[in-house]
């Protein structure tokens, strides 16, 4: 009788043809080790991944950590505009609940790649056109070197015309008055006096020239342009009174040599005050480089502002590889002389209301309709929601360029809310490093602009001066991802997004803000304002084929020629505008000045009242001794301008 088995173990073999078997009870503790195994392998992947908000030019979106462990919420819970400057309960829920992270493209990652593509190009945007800049760009370059028969100013300028500017405004307002200052000196044949900057308007900034731009560097990078003094000639040992008048808006070149040159070739001496926006939109491209050359090379802030700018652009840099800049126009006056309404019941009307009572040319019969129609900065948490719309995740590091927004921080909760990592030139800076600046506004708005002009993206919710010069300069300097928000499309989107997934939201907000985020050829050349839109100085590489053939139809526009056959743009990529077109009036006021008569000396000796910088009367705008064309409007108009303006 042969031994008996024992159990569990496997029989004796000579030659070892039978395999182990492991117990029965043994089973659930390998499956255990096995499922810890797995566990531990998948949660070192999610741990080394990267975050996705550092890829650079990385499609669509980035997203947020949150993102990688929740799966996307389908819906964007409702709400007409809440009560005055409270989270939105929709933004409340999305946030802090698990899985709340609203899905913009990250939402991609989590479904089959061909259905990815498919809402990607339903969305109108492209996989190319990256949120850190478009591969587009590549393709132009700022070009503002001036023509062969563009003259020396040595040859150009007369010795006995000088022109003296005062600019109107704040920091940028001013800024397009020192532009187009210079180019009309150019288009008299005049010495230009340094501006002299607005120290009296609602900034209430005392900042001379110098104390904000490098003047040594102004006057010697464009001598060969325009011939630059920083003091007013003299006479005898004595400033030479000048002549003071204005010009209507939008003067074209034979205006300026019509209503000016006569009086300047009398007088010697001119001085225009309230200058801003006093030149054409449309010039010959020779005087729209040398707009270009002052506003992007010639204009440089002074060293202590340009210093600190830098400093808090690396300080954000050592947060994160990228960020963006935000221009956020909310503050109580501004949203008062919008006439604009944000939901915010009696208190908004109340607190808006009594800011409104101090001009009395403001309406709001219609609130509303300034918000339908586009005019009204987009809020806070819409700006939020827009850029998590097109795809930036909420670990990226926005850069806040504002004034005191009004309702506080419980108007700004939402934005933060969506975006934690939020900064401002305050919470960067020390505040020693900002003591010398602080009592001067255009000063700190320069530091301001500093950040914003090296920031990865720049968005704007408002069509101000800064975000059209910034706009402008981006394009030049190789085309810069700039959001400009289509507002007037994007209001019903805001209006109606409780009725709507976030899936959905966000492919309609991609649809509505293409042509909107500063890529090559968007905007038509010669349309818009040409400080943001400055597109006789932006050129296309030689080879014009391989330029035209890598713009997507969508953002081609296209010429007809004189046979009638449309044809791409490619190089030169603009028009160039003939002096027949450039004298066309482009405003409503008869800038031309065809329907007045030609001053004769007669005119200038009954208007003859000499007018110094140290006359009492001159502190005032009110002493104008030549007709102006809006002197019918208040002096209050002028004011809501600037603030709405700038």
């Amino acid at each position: 009788m042969g031994h008996p088995r024992r159990r569990g173990h496997p029989h004796a073999h000579p030659r070892g043809g039978h395999t182990a078997c492991p117990r029965r009870g043994a089973l659930p503790a390998v499956a255990a080790l096995l499922l810890l195994f797995l566990a531990v392998s998948l949660l070192s992947v999610a741990i080394s991944a990267p975050r996705l908000a550092d890829r650079h030019h990385g499609g669509l979106g980035a997203s947020s950590r949150r993102s990688l462990r929740h799966p996307p919420v389908r819906t964007f819970s409702s709400g007409s505009p809440s009560p005055s400057h409270r989270l939105y309960s929709s933004i409340r829920s999305l946030i802090n609940r698990p899985g709340g992270e609203m899905e913009g493209s990250e939402g991609c990652q989590a479904r089959a790649r061909s259905q990815c593509k498919d809402s990607i190009l339903r969305s109108g945007w492209t996989a190319r056109d990256g949120l850190w800049g478009s591969q587009l760009a590549s393709n132009f370059y700022g070009c503002s070197n001036a023509s062969r028969k563009f003259l020396d100013s040595s040859i150009a300028t007369q010795s006995d015309r000088y022109l003296i500017i005062v600019t109107s405004g704040g920091l940028n307002q001013q800024r397009t008055g020192i532009v187009d200052a210079v180019v009309a000196a150019r288009i008299l044949n005049a010495t230009l006096v340094v501006p002299k900057l607005d120290q009296t308007s609602f900034w209430k900034d005392s900042s001379n020239f110098s104390e904000i731009f490098d003047i040594d560097w102004f006057i010697s990078f464009l001598a060969k342009d325009v011939k630059i003094i920083k003091e007013p000639p003299e006479k005898g040992g004595k400033a030479v009174r000048p002549y003071k008048m204005r010009v209507p808006r939008k003067c074209t070149p034979q205006c300026y040599l019509k209503r000016v040159l006569p009086a300047l070739l009398k007088k010697h001496v001119i001085r225009m005050t309230k200058y801003d926006y006093r030149l054409s939109n449309k010039l010959d491209t020779d005087l729209q480089k040398l707009r270009c050359r002052v506003n992007y090379h010639a204009l440089r802030f002074t060293d202590p502002i340009q210093k600190l700018g830098e400093k808090l652009i690396q300080r954000m840099r050592e947060k994160s590889r990228y960020f963006i800049a935000l221009h956020l126009r909310f503050e109580s006056d501004m949203l008062a002389f919008s006439g604009c309404y944000y939901g915010g019941g009696e208190k908004e009307r109340r607190d808006l209301g009594a800011i409104r009572k101090r001009w009395k040319t403001l309406h709001t019969s219609n609130p509303e309709k300034g918000r339908r129609q586009g005019r009204c900065p987009l809020t806070p948490e819409e700006v939020g929601l827009l850029l998590r719309a097109l795809g930036y995740g909420s670990d990226v590091h926005i850069y806040a360029a504002s004034g005191e927004i009004y309702g506080g921080e419980a108007t700004l909760a939402p934005l933060k809310a969506l975006f934690p990592n939020f900064h401002t030139k305050e919470s960067l800076a020390s505040k020693d490093e900002l003591t010398p600046f602080l009592t001067h506004s255009s000063r700190m708005a320069a530091i301001d602009f500093i950040v914003c002009d090296g920031s990865d993206a720049f968005v704007t919710n408002n069509n101000g001066n800064m975000a059209k010069i910034l706009a402008g300069r981006r394009r030049y300097f190789s085309h810069r991802r700039t959001i400009r928000p289509n507002a007037k499309q994007l209001y019903p989107l805001f209006m109606n997004r409780g009725n709507m997934s976030w899936e959905k939201f966000s492919s309609q907000m991609r649809i509505l803000q293409k042509g909107f985020m500063g890529d090559p050829l968007e905007v038509m050349p010669g349309r818009g304002e040409f400080h943001a839109n400055p597109a006789a100085c932006i050129c296309g590489k030689t080879d014009q084929n391989s330029v035209v053939k890598s713009i997507p139809v969508s953002n081609r526009q296209e010429t007809i020629d004189s046979t009638g056959i449309r044809k791409a743009i490619g190089e030169p990529a603009y028009p160039i505008y003939t002096d027949e077109e450039a004298d066309g009036s482009d405003s409503e006021e008869d800038p031309t000045g065809e329907g007045e008569e030609m001053i004769t000396e007669d005119d200038l000796n009954a208007r003859e009242e000499m007018i110094t910088e140290d006359d009492p009367a001159a502190k005032g705008e009110t002493v104008d001794t030549e007709a102006d064309d809006e002197s019918l409007s208040k002096q209050e108009d002028s004011e809501l301008e600037e603030i709405l303006s700038d």
